[in-house]
């Protein structure tokens, strides 16, 4: 009796699951599906921390309502948004959160603005440690245009995630504003708070470079809502090129930034995993750091131990990158004579990493450290393209940077 109830079992379950695969064949076929749209990332920034002086200014964010005006690079029609809460220890509450194309900021085209859903649910609530993507939205975004974010919070963590350095003005308003198309009279500060990437689904020709770095990166030195960084001026080139036309650019770049250790935000070599390679569609992988671990190099005789730490990181970041099918290529760093950085020993460091790059290791070699040195000495940057610290470029010196990377590196 008992075995002729196992037997029976047996049948049941087989049964079963041969019911289960046929009635499973139509969810195979949506996860095919699914699998087969190429989302691809036209915008982010990298998150961290924000430090005291740069956190929201009053009436700060909890139950009011921010605008984040971003330039994308890449277009599509379905687009997808990523929120960070990873630095903060408490929760973050996005009660609603709307899209839409920018007339004049912080001004919006009403027409354009749609809400983004998270899940079904108009809100979503960061806990600490956090990142979400919204629900796939239908949203034409265009090449290159900006975009305008706007949140409604409920709690926000006293511990702010964001990005200080956004060289973009943000705006906001007590209360729910939602769906105020005019925002006058807001409030303004220059980051970027809770955003960290737009994800577009394109066609399977479509990919993007991701920018690593620090303050040469992320735009210290361009104008303040020109959007004219040196990862701008490439964007605009590849857009205006038939043969680059679907390739986007990620701006990575942190203020400060470190490759090893010190510095602001997580190191590169830290933050590397998330901030590049949790990047969809990312073909290409430009690195631009190291003069800030160089500038606190305090001893002569720590010079080439320095070098050497970044080198060996470089070697991590390039052997994790070509595991993903990411071709690197490898920035050599600005000269700094006459800047807060400038020491003998600290040139020595610059010049073993730079010989290192220019010597086979990357994939490719983008050498701004030839192109931006002044004729006169090599060690000194072109004296009409620093912003006055013989250090950081100016408008002009980012628009040099961008327009002097070959095209062909990226066909």
């Amino acid at each position: 009796m008992i075995k002729r109830y196992f037997k029976y079992l047996l049948l049941l379950q087989l049964f079963t699951l041969i019911l289960g695969c046929k009635t499973n064949q139509p969810l195979a076929n949506s996860s095919e599906k699914a699998k087969a749209e190429n989302w691809v990332g036209s915008w982010a920034c990298a998150p961290m921390l924000v430090e005291p002086n740069n956190m929201p200014p009053a009436p700060g964010l909890a139950e009011n309502t921010l605008r984040q005006i971003i330039k994308v690079s890449i277009g599509g029609e379905h687009i997808r948004l990523r929120f960070s809460n990873l630095f903060s220890d408490q929760p973050t509450v996005l009660k609603k959160v709307s899209i839409a194309n920018v007339l004049d900021a912080p001004a919006i085209d009403k027409n354009t603005q749609k809400n983004l859903s998270f899940n079904g649910n108009q809100g979503v609530t960061l806990n600490p440690n956090q990142e979400v993507f919204s629900d796939k939205l239908n949203f034409k975004l265009k090449p290159g245009q900006r975009l305008a974010i706007t949140i409604y919070y409920g709690a926000a963590s006293p511990k702010t995630t964001g990005h200080p350095g956004s060289r973009t003005t943000s705006y906001i308003l007590s209360g729910d504003n939602i769906n105020n198309d005019v925002f006058s009279d807001a409030i303004k500060t220059d980051h970027w708070y809770s955003i960290v990437g737009v994800d577009v689904v394109a066609s399977k020709k479509a990919s993007n470079i991701v920018c690593l770095g620090n303050s040469i990166t992320d735009g210290r030195g361009s104008g303040t809502n020109k959007q004219n960084r040196w990862t701008d001026i490439l964007a605009a080139r590849l857009a205006a090129d038939k043969a680059t036309q679907n390739i986007g650019v990620l701006n990575l770049g942190i203020g400060g930034n470190c490759v090893v250790k010190g510095g602001l935000g997580p190191t590169a070599i830290e933050r590397f995993d998330r901030d590049v390679l949790s990047q969809t569609g990312t073909k290409w992988l430009l690195i631009l750091e190291g003069i800030n671990d160089i500038g606190g190099i305090k001893r002569a005789e720590d010079a080439p131990v320095k070098a050497q730490e970044i080198i060996d990181a470089y070697k991590i970041m390039i052997e994790k990158a070509h595991a993903r099918d990411i071709k690197v290529y490898g920035c050599t760093i600005l000269p700094f004579q006459k800047s807060f950085y400038d020491a003998p020993f600290k040139q020595e460091a610059r010049d073993l990493v730079n010989a290192w790059i220019r010597n086979n290791h990357f994939d490719a070699v983008i050498d701004f450290d030839k192109e931006m040195a002044s004729e006169t000495d090599s060690k000194t940057i072109l004296s009409n393209m620093h912003d006055g610290d013989f250090l950081h470029p100016n408008e002009l010196g980012y628009q040099r940077m961008g327009e002097v990377i070959d095209l062909n590196l990226f066909k």
